[in-house]
């Protein structure tokens, strides 16, 4: 592979004018595509899980029961300065803008709160339902406006009107602020990392062509495919961020090469082929694991997963052929320019060379006493602090750190087997040295507080969002708060039990035996009277239980009507299935809780196979899933304290707290592990490099936070970035998604990458690289870092171990 992105790198490169009119057709293509065949206005926000009891029932309903088939809508009513919605002038209020609500768009019946006895025990409120034949995808775009308009005259002195239901769920949220947010606060990141804005916003602009590809794409789509808002702005999130990250990678090797006087042209390719291979590793497992959300059965997922899927495959194709294109064009503008910080930085960090190795393949022993072969095969004692006179006659003072005379007065630090550093350690070496000074107490403290923050998973509840979380100031959270106030929690979220009565010998007898059964259940408020459908034998009974719609008692409640279906059916010959928004929201769960194990399996162990590929190790692979389990645990800890406990949720704009998403743990699962790999390769591809070149493993480890530390840093901070920009999402579920992603890759990043696992190799030290040799032999070498395609940059001369010329 690195051959071929070598070669298509420098066709890029060479052919910069064709590639770049290829994308911007693209990009014209999927425009003219979502003008002509989908657009946003046919996005579909409904949950379904084809197969399941309750939609089921849903399917039968169509048929059977048409006006209960598809959405609902509230119109809550409350009388205000003491009066009450029975008053005659209320009263005559109420009903005109019934028959006002009837005529609106679409709508199939409104069932008065006096026919159906919706009246709080005060009187102050009343609500009326208003039924569609169609879900709420179905809906066109301004139905609900035009229902909230017809019943705008009632709401005067003396009563207010709020317009709610399950019509108003799941509502798409503008994300373009966010969008701006994200992209702004990477590019100044990007800008602090290169010391350049010309470099930086090369990443900015590649990740937009193929965010803007990913996006009009899908959207194109809709017309034939269920696609939810939800699902776009996962795609968006995700292919913005590993779009800028992957640009980065590619763009800080490119830069790196230019900076050591490489033609424009190889550095380019060379980046590709090295960088870019990693990148294609890394998008390939981040496309396989959101791929695999398509085995759980729920058309939601699925076309979340096959988005973010297509953004990140659209974002591979992007660094891979247009990045090389766009860095053509730039040709030597991005080098370092001479003396520069940028330059020093490039210099110094090409110029530490390997931990033991200089650039003459000199040696330096450390504070261990090893004895190192210098230039010429003298032996050097390192610990000891004596000047011993090499071939050359260099003076190396190893215990104190003297300089070496090279003729550039650099330090070599021996005591804890620190590299010939051509330049002070950056940070993230400064940090690698730090936590793997005393290894097991790193571990030890990572474990304990990670482990701390995963505690309030073990009693995290999962369920979909409703109206109780919506923003406050909305009409449908009001009138939620509203009518769970005045006629309890279980009216915002009613259950509804389809009878089918043809086995028994009075159906109707047998219907109301039924309701009666159902009321006597525990957390039962009240069962309505069955509507039967003599024509098809089935009567439909609504149950108002006592909780609200995502308390786990309604869920037990479900369970039970279930439970008890043989005993119903002995008594009364009838039989019976439960469906309604709550009942479709519990087979959710219950779905996703089934394939949460087997999909955790299945990610964990490609995680494992992938890394033995490409880093020929046991312990690497073990190392990266026990972090990775860890990430996930903390995160998810994370999201329950926020969002189900309150804790800071104010800072971020919860406002209430509620059960966590039920889609959010498997879809963590497959974004996290995908992120986890890119940040697991580019560190430690570059610590075997450098351990397989000197056989040094603590040097090995401080070399990769010297060659990839900054980058990688820089790369989770602008992945976080992006996250957390899409936080201000009015749409719970996108804001529990955002956090989650943002926090676990924080997580995952500082925590796991740059602490646990160089505390790890630095403990495991040799054994971390150990293979057995059966194996080793049958193993594929995969070569991520290009390693066939010839020596990178030769080191700058100033960091030889030369003739000293000061002793």
């Amino acid at each position: 592979m690195p051959a071929f992105l070598h070669r298509l790198g420098r066709l890029a490169f060479r052919r910069r004018r064709r590639m770049l009119a290829l994308w911007l057709a693209l990009v014209a293509a999927a425009v003219v595509c979502m003008t002509a065949f989908g657009g946003t206005g046919k996005l579909d926000n409904t949950f379904s899980i084809p197969g399941s009891e309750s939609q089921r029932a849903l399917d039968r309903m169509k048929t059977d029961f048409p006006t209960f088939s598809g959405t609902s809508a509230q119109i809550v009513f409350t009388a205000t300065d003491g009066q009450k919605v029975t008053d005659p002038a209320d009263s005559t209020r109420i009903r005109a803008a019934l028959g006002a609500a009837a005529s609106a768009p679409q709508v199939a019946k409104v069932v008065s709160p006096f026919d159906a006895h919706t009246i709080s025990a005060d009187g102050t409120t009343a609500v009326a339902q208003v039924r569609y034949e169609v879900p709420q995808s179905a809906l066109e775009p301004n139905a609900l406006d035009a229902l909230k308009s017809a019943v705008s005259g009632a709401n005067q002195q003396g009563m207010r009107v709020d317009v709610g239901g399950s019509a108003f769920g799941n509502a798409p949220s503008e994300s373009h602020r966010s969008d701006i947010i994200g992209v702004g606060v990477a590019l100044v990141i990007l800008t602090l990392t290169f010391g350049s804005l010309l470099t930086a916003g090369i990443p900015v602009v590649t990740a937009l062509f193929g965010v803007a590809t990913a996006i009009f794409g899908a959207l194109s789509l809709t017309g034939t495919v269920s696609i939810s808002s939800t699902a776009q702005s996962l795609a968006l999130m995700i292919g913005l961020a590993v779009g800028i990250d992957y640009a980065l990678f590619i763009v800080s090797r490119h830069r790196f090469h230019l900076a050591h006087g490489m033609e424009p042209e190889e550095s380019a390719a060379l980046a590709v082929g090295t960088a870019g291979s990693a990148v294609v590793f890394a998008g390939l497992t981040v496309v396989i694991a959101m791929t695999g959300l398509t085995v759980v059965g729920i058309p939601y997922l699925t076309a979340m997963g096959l988005a973010a899927a297509g953004a990140v495959l659209i974002a591979v194709l992007v660094a891979t052929t247009l990045l090389p294109a766009i860095l053509g064009f730039a040709g030597t503008r991005l080098t370092p320019g001479p003396g520069s910080r940028a330059m020093r930085r490039e210099q110094a960090v090409g110029g530490a060379g390997e931990d033991a190795v200089g650039a003459t393949g000199d040696s330096l022993a450390s504070a261990t006493g090893e004895n190192v072969l210098s230039g010429t095969g003298d032996n050097v004692a390192g610990g000891t602090g004596e000047s011993v006179a090499g071939g050359t006659g260099e003076s190396v003072a190893s215990r104190t750190g003297e300089s070496v005379a090279g003729g550039t007065g650099e330090h070599v630090a021996s005591r804890t087997g620190e590299h010939v550093a051509g330049a002070a350690a950056n940070a993230a070496e400064r940090w690698f040295r730090l936590v793997t000074r005393r290894p097991l107490l790193t571990l030890v403290a990572v474990v304990a507080s990670l482990g701390a923050l995963a505690w309030p998973a073990h009693d995290m509840r999962l369920a979909l969002p409703d109206n109780g979380t919506a923003p406050t100031s909305s009409s449908q959270r009001i009138a939620f708060d509203r009518v769970g106030e005045k006629l309890g929690p279980g009216f915002n979220g009613p259950l509804l039990v389809l009878a089918d009565t043809s086995h028994s010998s009075d159906p109707a007898t047998a219907a109301q035996r039924v309701a009666a059964t159902i009321g006597a259940l525990p957390d039962v408020a009240t069962v309505g009277k069955p509507v039967a459908n003599p024509a098809t034998h089935t009567a439909l009974i609504q149950v108002i239980p006592d909780s609200a719609p995502s308390d786990p008692a309604t869920k037990t409640l479900v369970n039970s009507i279930r439970d008890d279906r043989a005993a119903i059916l002995r008594d009364t010959g009838a039989t019976v299935q439960v469906t309604g928004s709550t009942a479709v929201s519990v087979d959710v769960a219950a779905k996703l809780n089934s394939a949460l194990v087997p999909f955790s399996a299945v990610v964990i162990g490609l995680s494992l196979l992938l890394l033995l590929l490409v880093f020929r190790s046991l312990v690497v692979p073990l190392k990266a899933a026990a972090g990775f389990v860890l990430s996930i645990a903390a995160t998810l800890g994370a999201v329950v304290g926020v969002f189900q406990l309150g804790h800071l949720g104010s800072l971020i704009g919860v406002d209430t707290t509620g059960p966590v998403s039920s889609f959010l743990p498997i879809i963590l699962l497959a974004v996290l592990f995908g992120l986890a790999m890119d940040y697991e390769v580019f560190l430690v591809s570059r610590m075997r490099e450098s351990y397989l070149h000197t056989g040094n493993p603590l040097g090995a480890v401080h070399s990769g936070a010297r060659h990839s530390g900054r980058v990688v840093t820089a790369a989770a901070l602008i992945m976080t970035s992006v996250f957390a920009a899409f936080l201000t999402s009015d749409s719970t579920m996108l804001k529990q998604i955002a956090f989650a992603l943002a926090a676990g890759v924080l997580l995952d990043a500082f925590v796991i990458r740059m602490t646990f696992v160089p505390a790890v190799l630095a403990l495991t030290r040799h054994a971390a690289w150990w293979l057995p040799k059966w194996l080793e032999r049958r193993l594929p070498d995969l070569d991520i870092e290009g390693d066939r395609l010839g020596p990178a940059p030769a080191a700058p001369e100033s960091v030889a171990l030369t003739p000293s010329t000061a002793d």
